[in-house]
């Protein structure tokens, strides 16, 4: 195939491919990434099971006031 336009993605891959195996420092910025992401993944996990504790606690305390008839 002699199409400008496939000659012209082969030639764009063929330079992308080239800089993507030749940076070093690119893998280290994807690592970063997935590091950071997780980080922010577990502070949201954790402060999603705190929020739903404390929800579950109050829950508890409104049902029992209501099963004694709102006396304490």
């Amino acid at each position: 195939m002699n199409h400008p336009w496939v000659t012209y993605l082969q030639a764009y891959l063929g330079v992308r491919i080239h800089r993507a195996r030749t940076a070093p420092s690119r893998g280290a910025s994807a690592v970063e990434w997935v590091i950071i992401t997780a980080i922010i993944a577990g502070v949201a996990l954790g402060l999603a099971t705190l929020i739903k504790t404390l929800v579950e606690q109050k829950q508890g305390e409104i049902q029992t006031s209501f099963g004694t008839g709102g006396r304490t």
